[in-house]
């Protein structure tokens, strides 16, 4: 590695049932993000089934990538086909080993839940002793679950970090890994990261990169690593300066924060959820919501962050015209003349929202979320806001939003938690 490099870093995520499709990886990029602050250059992030071929050709993948670490997830458990501990020990040339301590601190463990249910016996005792066999030399981490973590030495690199599949379980054995001494010994070798990051609303890519090829052809960015990732109807830009660029990222940031400053959600990444929260709690305001087409996802939104019941007072998902009516005090006239799916709607269900929960702010949405019920002057995807506050401040947009159902309905909700910020930080 020379001295303007980064070390490089790889993840191998195991599980037959992340290939078909069956749920999700969530492992793989939590550890990325943890990696990249670490100061690494994730160069892969490998998906492999519960093969151990399949494994071992990952780990030399890596290993030809000059990854100095591998970090892996999954594999741990006590069935046939946990196999990455054994994979792994023979990538390093190391032979397993009962560790006895881990066998007693799992028995321990599964003691109360064995008397429970009756499972003890011959089965669980091999599961335990399987799940404590570790390849020797390497460091045993703590089990959250039964699985311990692997910190696992290979002569000539790369360091192998081993952790289990859930992710609550691979979280809170990842502070121990690091804590361990091979890796305590890897990152002194890491550069800082000192990352950059911007978020925008209703600014498009092709602006940025308008800007960053402007500012690159007069300025040296080849420091700088820039990616852009739209995301919740945002624009996030994060800035990863090489160890010798950090003046020209500080420099190259703040002229993005000017050049766009209208569309700047935050100059340090930080989100729209968390500043609404922030907002909120600042001005001492409750929120109250009125949703039609997004179905309750903008409370839902609200409420997902904790200590949500300091500024959130309720809301009504009034999707039928007569809940509209009944629960939010939409005249029935004013449906009639306009249609649900209208400007004054969008209005009356923020305003009934407010008066019926005594709140400070009231959201309403009403839109045609699709893919039938559009019409000529009403296509899908037309959707309609309305922010009304307490003070008199009236905040209203009506777009017609591209996408299919769901798509129309999650940056409803965005363009919402967004016309709330320029509510709290005092914008029309």
């Amino acid at each position: 590695m020379s001295a303007g490099e980064r070390p490089r870093a790889a993840v191998v995520v195991t599980g037959s049932e992340l290939l078909t499709g069956a749920i999700a990886d969530r492992n793989g990029p939590w550890l990325s993000q943890e990696l990249v602050g670490l100061g690494f250059e994730v160069a892969h992030v490998l998906t492999v089934g519960d093969r151990p071929d399949d494994l071992a050709s990952a780990l030399r993948f890596a290993a030809d990538a000059r990854c100095a670490l591998v970090v892996t997830s999954g594999g741990l458990g006590p069935t046939a086909d946990d196999l990455t501990a054994e994979v792994v020990a023979a990538f390093a040339g190391l032979e397993m080993e009962l560790d006895e301590d881990m066998r007693a601190r799992i028995d321990a463990r599964l003691a109360a839940w064995a008397a429970r249910t009756g499972f003890g016996g011959e089965a669980l005792d091999q599961a335990t002793r399987k799940q404590a066999m570790v390849p020797r030399g390497a460091v045993a981490l703590p089990p959250a679950g039964t699985a311990p973590g692997l910190v696992v030495p290979r002569e000539g690199g790369p360091l192998v970090v081993v952790l289990p599949g859930p992710p609550r379980e691979l979280q809170a054995v990842w502070p121990s890994a690091l804590a361990s001494a091979p890796v305590r010994e890897l990152l002194t070798g890491v550069p800082p990261a000192h990352p950059r990051s911007l978020r925008y609303f209703g600014l498009p890519e092709s602006e940025i990169a308008a800007t960053l090829r402007e500012i690159g052809a007069r300025r040296d960015l080849s420091g700088i690593e820039v990616t852009t990732c739209l995301r919740r109807s945002e624009l996030e830009v994060d800035l990863r300066p090489g160890p010798h660029a950090l003046a020209a990222a500080d420099e190259l940031h703040a002229e993005l924060a000017a050049r766009h400053a209208r569309q700047l959600v935050s100059e340090d990444g930080t989100t729209t959820d968390e500043l609404v929260a922030r907002g909120l709690l600042a001005r001492g305001w409750t929120v109250a919501t009125g949703e039609s087409c997004t179905g309750g996802m903008l409370a839902s939104r609200l409420v997902d962050r904790a200590g949500s019941s300091a500024y959130v007072s309720g809301g009504v998902v009034a999707y039928s015209n007569e809940a509209k009516t009944a629960l939010l005090g939409v005249p029935a006239e004013m449906i009639a003349e306009h249609g649900a799916v209208s400007p004054e709607v969008a209005r009356a269900l923020a305003d009934g929202a407010r008066e019926r929960f005594g709140a400070d702010v009231g959201i309403g949405i009403t839109g045609v979320a699709g893919p039938d019920g559009g019409t000529e002057a009403k296509p899908v995807g037309y959707v309609c806001f309305c922010l009304t506050t307490a003070e008199g401040l009236v905040l209203a947009r009506d777009p017609q939003l591209a996408g299919g159902r769901s798509d129309i309905r999650e940056r409803s909700t965005d363009i919402a938690m967004n016309l709330l910020l320029r509510a709290v930080r005092g914008r029309a």
